[in-house]
């Protein structure tokens, strides 16, 4: 086995882990999921099923990621963000055709104890801090705060707030093109 995993973790059948990843306590992996090389879970992690997640992931403890759920590379989920993947969901209705795609692009950030309804896409290294409700796309770079969430504005490659000087990004791991372009279309 080229992963590890505690224990008391379980991990079902017909499921995909590559190399270097850690899985925790009491977490559960099931059927149909992908995870990719150095990724990490904290405690009490449910995945799946059928979920991919790219290298380097790292999940915090408490978090379940289910059917929908796409995670890219390099992406961060804090302790006890809560994913849906049913709009309206009751009970005594089964709506498992309506789950509705959720995706975490490469690098971004989703921070402690946030909510992501499903059908959103985050972008690129964008960040939602903690406790935050995101309820619609999120652009790449941005950052997002509150309930609902809201831009309030820029992080860099490296998660810092970005702060602008001439049009121009004053952060060394800003990708400033990409930067300069999204702030063009929010003059518009």
């Amino acid at each position: 086995m080229s992963y590890f995993s505690h224990e008391t973790a379980i991990i079902d059948e017909n499921v995909e882990i590559a190399e270097g990843t850690r899985i925790w306590h009491f977490s559960h992996i099931l059927a149909g999921t992908k995870i990719g090389k150095n990724c990490s879970f904290g405690q009490n992690c449910v995945v799946g099923p059928k979920v991919t997640i790219g290298n380097g992931v790292k999940i915090q403890n408490n978090i379940s990621i289910y059917q929908g759920v796409e995670i890219e590379d390099d992406v961060f989920v804090g302790p006890s963000v809560v994913f849906t993947n049913v709009v309206n969901p009751r009970a005594f209705i089964s709506r498992k055709h309506e789950f509705k795609p959720t995706r975490l692009k490469k690098g971004c950030t989703v921070g402690a104890n946030a909510t992501i309804i499903c059908g959103v896409t985050i972008g690129e290294y964008a960040l939602a801090g903690s406790g935050a409700v995101v309820n619609k796309d999120v652009k790449p770079y941005a950052l997002m705060v509150g309930v609902p969430a809201k831009q309030i504005g820029w992080v860099g490659i490296s998660g810092n707030t970005l702060s602008f000087v001439n049009n121009r990004a004053e952060d060394e791991f800003a990708e400033y093109e990409l930067i300069e372009n999204h702030l063009k279309v929010e003059r518009k």
